[in-house]
């Protein structure tokens, strides 16, 4: 079922927009959040709070690309439930791991007003984004959003692990630059 249908099942408020959104998007938030939580039973738990969000926001919100609102919704419902496990040890050690790679260029959101900025940094981040060339964006998006160990990388995109990390450590540092130029302007 495509897209379009799929939200128009949601706006008219049937409940045959779970089922078709869960069938065509379920599968990949089901690995992300069992990726990111390392329980099955956990990535069951957050798939179904996703798809309750996304029953809930839709409509007045029309996302663009269904596919990446699921995943975004599966995504923050695993790191809540990382925030509350507050074990290290859980998730496989990725989340902080991933964390603390970004944390000299990415702003902490902890504050109401930071808070009130993120949706500009998320601007601007998409920006950044753009400006990258293709395999250096994939790289970034699988390690930084999809929570991929740089080994897993590296085997998907027939690249050693160092060409990972280093490609990691070069976009990071763009990026610190064009969020310290962003600011600046």
């Amino acid at each position: 079922m495509e897209d379009t249908e799929i939200l128009r099942l949601f706006t008219v408020r049937s409940e045959r927009a779970i089922a078709a959104a869960n069938e065509k998007y379920g599968a990949a938030c089901l690995n992300l959040a069992e990726r990111m939580l390392g329980s099955p039973q956990d990535a069951e738990e957050c798939l179904n709070d996703a798809l309750l969000a996304a029953w809930n926001a839709i409509p007045p919100e029309m996302p663009e690309q269904l596919g990446a609102y699921l995943s975004v919704l599966t995504r923050n419902r695993a790191l809540n439930r990382i925030k509350q496990r507050s074990s290290q040890r859980n998730g496989g050690g990725q989340i902080p791991a991933v964390l603390d790679e970004l944390a000299d260029c990415v702003p902490d959101f902890e504050t109401v007003d930071a808070q009130l900025d993120e949706r500009l940094f998320l601007t601007q981040l998409e920006t950044f984004l753009d400006t990258l060339k293709r395999d250096a964006r994939i790289i970034f998006v699988k390690r930084y959003f999809y929570l991929y160990p740089c080994k897993e990388i590296a085997a998907a995109m027939c690249l050693s692990e160092v060409k990972v990390r280093v490609t990691l450590s070069r976009i990071r540092k763009k990026l610190k630059a064009f969020l310290e130029k962003e600011d600046a302007e």
